[in-house]
């Protein structure tokens, strides 16, 4: 391309618009000519449109006259075969079905009107997390699957519920539909299937999203232009979860890649020959959960990788991530990599929450990169997910099964280094619910196979989210739980999995009292500042009684919390148990008031106790307590932070 007006050494990777038109620069090292083609120009190929060699296996060029919204391809020849190649940086795709005929689109991110309310992401131990599949969490009636804007819907229900981050499975494009979302062949590009493209539904949608802005005291989007793609309407997303005060970590994929290419992907994207599939550029020949392993050692792959998260904190505003995998990037030679994508992160935006998941759990993910880390804030654990399950499960057995509280003490305390705030603890996430894997049920369902809604279903599901919320660490919900939801999930909307909001909103009573229970526990832990400290201290486990009791507390501060839960199918009207301190404690969270609330028989300690009794188990005094059958009890001096 002959007397281009920028730089081309300068020019940015991929597709950006600039003054009087638009850069283009694709890394093709293989290629042996790379030609950028659209509308503006007939899609020829010609040296008209040719890009320039600047070195590197880099191809660049200026095409004048480029606007916003306006389409474009690479046209690359190689050595193996010639064609259309997508922008592997592509900052959205058009939807074109069958999805390889998708082009990219010129996307000026700096026009977005973002509402600035001076939103500050939650301290680590104040986070408490919502996991959420956009495709299926709330769907529009008539819709076959969920939008962004379906998700923005629910802020007000979200907001009430009390959780402060969200975490949506994986929203960058991905090779087939429906899907979870870890199959993505274009990381850059937003779902196309997230992003309603119907001009009345935008409409429609646009109103909608001004009227939560309104009830904020925000002002509205100008127009509904402002919605046009899914690019636009994801920081629509995001914009509007700041504006009610939740923070959004994305879910990233950088263990692997694909999972269905297709011939205009990246998949040897400058057309080596086909077979060697250490030739693809971008990847290995290692295969790796249905996709295939990035090739970590190529620093344009690493770049890649990084400047896809940068992306996402510099043009969506994001919070924070979780990392999906992060076993599989060490697995395949990419702890190098993870240390510079934290190193990066960390400079970028310090206290964006960095989350791992790596399995097994191993600490070295958090240590930071100078000794050796791969430098992650937090990581996912499986320990009190997997006690807690254990446990309810055994549970079932009957009054004279045997139950190990010991395990739950012993996952309660678990941790891969010393801060315990760095575990994320959870009992349901997207992976062991999903119909595909069928691995578990629902803790509903684990509860009482045979009818999800009894006393045994709905007492043992509380006291399962109750640990969730008690125990140190960062606590996840995932979509549905908070209210009894007892159905596996799918990414296929129209396998009739789909979470029942009629049942919440009315039609069944018993969600109706578990969301209550859940939106009480998590406005606890927000008040009671011990249950998101770094103290605990497991004092009191009996088997048979099917009892583990546990204190909480700041460290250097006190604002000390017992708690107390129980799986055994009978109340304990008169047991002893220690406690940190003598006088007056408060009752203040009973898990028995939410059965058919407000549960007129309810087993407790009519809102205070008096632990005038001499020291046990380890503690300085002691009293007698009301324990009720299926239930979990919190004590604490007073009713906490306002």
């Amino acid at each position: 391309m002959s007397s281009s007006p920028v730089n081309l050494a300068q020019v940015p990777m991929g597709g950006t618009l600039v003054s009087g038109g638009a850069t283009f620069r694709v890394w093709a090292p293989r290629a042996t000519a790379v030609y950028v083609c659209g509308d503006f120009n007939s899609w020829p190929r010609n040296g008209g449109v040719l890009l320039e060699q600047i070195g590197g296996g880099h191809w660049a060029g200026f095409v004048p006259g480029l606007k916003e919204g306006d389409e474009y391809l690479f046209y690359v020849n190689g050595p193996g075969s010639q064609g259309y190649k997508r922008d592997p940086r592509a900052r959205e795709l058009t939807f074109t079905p069958p999805f390889p005929q998708s082009d990219c689109v010129l996307r000026d991110p700096t026009l977005f009107p973002w509402h600035d309310t001076g939103f500050r992401t939650p301290a680590f131990n104040d986070l408490v997390i919502y996991q959420v599949h956009v495709g299926t969490f709330s769907i529009a009636s008539g819709n076959p699957n969920g939008h962004f804007l379906d998700v923005v819907s629910k802020l007000p229900y979200l907001t009430s519920l009390g959780i402060n981050a969200i975490e949506p499975l994986p929203v960058t494009e991905a090779a087939n539909y429906p899907s979870l979302g870890y199959n993505g062949t274009d990381l850059y590009s937003p779902e196309q299937e997230y992003g309603d493209a119907d001009d009345a539904a935008v409409e429609n949608c646009f109103s909608v999203v001004n009227s939560l802005l309104a009830q904020r005291g925000q002002a509205p989007y100008p127009s509904s232009a402002v919605l046009n793609g899914s690019a636009n309407q994801l920081r629509m997303m995001v914009d509007l979860c700041h504006v009610y005060g939740i923070a959004v970590l994305f879910d990233v994929v950088y263990g692997h890649g694909g999972g269905g290419f297709d011939d205009a992907s990246l998949w040897f994207m400058d057309r080596m020959t086909n077979g060697n599939l250490n030739n693809s550029l971008y990847f290995t020949d290692q295969a790796v959960s249905a996709g295939q392993a990035f090739a970590y050692w190529s620093n344009d792959v690493k770049q890649f990788l990084i400047d896809n998260a940068t992306l996402f904190y510099q043009e969506y505003r994001v919070d924070g991530f979780r990392f999906d995998q992060v076993s599989d990037i060490d697995s395949h030679g990419g702890w190098p990599t993870c240390q510079n994508m934290t190193d990066t992160l960390h400079f970028l935006q310090p206290g964006g929450p960095l989350i791992s998941e790596y399995w097994p759990v191993d600490g070295a993910v958090l240590n930071p990169t100078a000794s050796g880390g791969a430098g992650f804030d937090a990581t996912w654990n499986d320990q009190v997910r997997d006690a807690v399950r254990g446990a309810i499960g055994q549970s079932t057995g009957g009054a004279t099964a045997s139950v190990s509280m010991d395990s739950i003490a012993s996952a309660l305390q678990f941790t891969p280094t010393s801060e315990r705030w760095q575990c994320v603890q959870y009992i349901e996430d997207h992976d062991i619910l999903w119909v595909g894997h069928a691995w578990q049920p629902r803790i509903p369902a684990l509860a009482d196979s045979n009818d999800h809604r009894s006393w045994y279903a709905r007492s043992r599901s509380r006291v399962a989210t109750g640990l969730v919320l008690t125990a140190p660490g960062i606590p996840m919900i995932f979509m549905g739980q908070e209210f009894l939801e007892d159905k596996p999930w799918s990414d296929n909307a129209s396998m009739g999995d789909n979470i029942w909001w009629d049942g919440v909103n009315g039609t069944d009573q018993s969600m109706v009292n578990h969301l209550r229970f859940t939106s009480d526990m998590i406005a606890l832990r927000h008040r009671q500042p011990a249950l998101r400290g770094e103290g605990l201290n497991v004092f009191h486990v009996h088997n048979q009684n099917r009892i583990v009791a546990f204190q909480r507390w700041i460290e250097g501060a006190g604002h000390d919390v017992v708690v107390v839960a129980n799986l055994n199918e009978s109340t304990f009207w008169s047991y002893d148990i220690g406690f940190p301190g003598s006088g007056q404690w408060l009752e203040v969270f009973n898990s028995d008031v939410y059965d058919n609330w407000v549960n007129p028989w309810v087993a407790g300690n009519g809102g205070a106790i008096w632990a005038n009794g001499g020291p046990m188990q380890g503690l300085p005094a002691s009293g007698t307590i009301v324990i009720p059958a299926n239930g979990i009890l919190v004590f604490a001096r007073d009713g906490g932070d306002t």
